[in-house]
């Protein structure tokens, strides 16, 4: 059974920066593309990037491109989700997920694993 635990969150002034890490393990992480999904306080959890299992093809939510880079190191089994740029309406619980398929996956019913998040807090 593989599990994940993701560090990094915290408190941070608009336009500053964060990086998220999920640590695997249970199971070698190359095993799994994996993702971040965000959920904000009243509302649904949603995409915020994948990643395949190599690394090499990556997706991002039209809210993040250009400011957030998902990112592995399978010798190290962690993931990452370097946050610049960030916004006020970035504030949430971010969790990093897993799933054991390499297609494109965006829909939180697709991924079979998940930690139990990293609370983001972006103040003006």
């Amino acid at each position: 059974q593989v599990q994940l635990v993701e560090s990094g969150g915290g408190l941070v002034q608009a336009g500053g920066s964060l990086r998220l890490s999920c640590a695997v393990s249970g199971r070698a992480a190359d095993t799994y593309a994996m993702g971040w999904f965000c959920q904000a306080p009243g509302t649904e959890r949603r995409f915020v990037a994948r990643i395949n299992r190599s690394g090499e093809l990556t997706l991002y939510a039209d809210s993040v491109k250009g400011r957030f880079t998902i990112s592995r190191d399978n010798a190290k089994n962690t993931l990452y989700l370097q946050m610049n740029s960030l916004k006020p309406e970035d504030t949430a619980v971010y969790y990093c997920a897993a799933t054991t398929s390499d297609a494109i996956r965006t829909r939180e019913d697709q991924y079979e694993y998940w930690g139990r998040g990293a609370q983001v807090t972006v103040f003006s």
